[in-house]
């Protein structure tokens, strides 16, 4: 086995998750992510955890959401196991990223508005979501599988108190802000963070941060005071389907108009969900220099460095004050924009981020 795979494990079990003796862990392991999954067992193992593994397979979900009739209910046994557990580690490595492409939005949608109990379950443990390299994703990111590992590993095996120390100047300029405006071609975006606290987002849940790699500063929007239009012009997969230059039009905080080059059905299931999925959950600020090019893979491109991403959807509870909900929903979309020319980020009038530099930068430009 490569040994970086043991790296690998050893980050998220020790820096990530801060796994104890004693805690009692779910792993999700995708179909590809075998060999991370015998790495991850095996340091949980010596940090005298108690384990239960699970199989995250996409050609699994897709067999048995084809074959349902789509009236799905809570199910509860599943509801059960992470309500129980102290921490969830999701390792992702599919074998198909199209795998689902063809489960009707219908059945989906369904599907996430009965399990959404289950996610939030979920999302209240410690929780940490990471990848696997697979030769699917490495296709999908027009890379050799070679160069594809050579990269997560890159993105993975990282100092991230350094780069802690270096977002927490982002997250004190949310955290001290009222208003932020987002300017680029197609793009005049303005949104309200009155009260809302953002998250330093260093790989590890002592941040409150929950993928491995990370690299982003994030906070939620106001629900309801989200006004005017953006253009997310870094491709994406959501359900299986390629999505490129989505455009969304928000008014009173809500998408009023929304379109998409290539993918506008599949927008339209997400945006269909429910009423929340229509309204923004998150503003993530990428500051992960050590991602250099985009994947195709949500993880690593909204941490990538001089880029912004926009989630449709759930807001997370570590960005609200203490007994606000926030926006609701059962999807959370990201979706990103290219932030590298001509664009810039204002806070209350101050522009912190030019052309991809900020403020604190040398190269920060006036």
């Amino acid at each position: 086995m490569d040994e970086r795979i043991h790296e690998h494990a050893a980050v998220l079990v020790d820096w990530s998750a801060r796994i104890e003796s004693g805690d009692d862990v779910v792993v999700s392991v995708g179909e590809g992510a075998h060999d991370l999954a015998v790495a991850v067992a095996e340091a949980l193992g010596e940090r005298g955890a108690n384990v239960v593994t699970t199989y995250a397979s996409e050609e699994v979900q897709r067999a048995y959401l084809r074959a349902h009739d789509g009236d799905f209910e809570l199910p509860e046994h599943e509801l059960a196991l992470y309500e129980a557990a102290d921490s969830v580690l999701f390792l992702g490595g599919t074998r198909n990223t199209a795998a689902t492409a063809d489960v009707p939005t219908e059945t989906r949608q369904a599907y996430n508005r009965a399990a959404n109990a289950v996610r939030e379950a979920r999302m209240d443990t410690d929780w940490v979501s990471t990848v696997h390299p697979t030769r699917a994703m490495a296709q999908q990111a027009g890379m050799s599988f070679e160069e594809y590992a050579d990269f997560v590993y890159d993105a993975v095996l990282f100092d991230w108190e350094e780069l802690a120390d270096e977002m927490a100047n982002m997250k004190e300029i949310l955290d001290d802000g009222s208003e932020v405006r987002i300017v680029k071609e197609d793009t005049d975006l303005t949104m309200s963070i009155e009260g809302r606290t953002a998250v330093n987002s260093a790989a590890s849940v002592v941040y409150d941060s929950h993928n491995l790699p990370s690299g982003e500063v994030f906070t939620a929007p106001v629900e309801d005071a989200v006004e005017g239009e953006v253009f997310f012009d870094v491709p994406m997969t959501l359900e299986g389907q390629r999505v490129e230059n989505v455009h969304l039009t928000f008014e009173g905080g809500e998408v009023v108009d929304f379109s998409a080059g290539a993918g506008e059905d599949a927008l339209a299931g997400i945006l269909d969900t429910d009423e929340g999925a229509r309204r923004l959950g998150e503003l993530g600020i990428g500051m992960n220099r050590g991602i250099d090019r985009f994947t195709d893979s949500i993880l690593f491109d909204e941490k990538m460095g001089d880029t912004i991403h926009l989630a449709v959807g759930r807001a997370y509870g570590s960005c609200l004050p203490e007994g606000e909900d926030g926006n609701q929903s059962a999807v959370h979309v990201d979706m990103i924009t290219d932030m590298s020319e001509e664009s810039f980020i204002e806070v209350d009038g101050e522009v912190v981020q030019r052309n991809g530099v900020f403020r604190w930068e040398d190269e920060f430009e006036e």
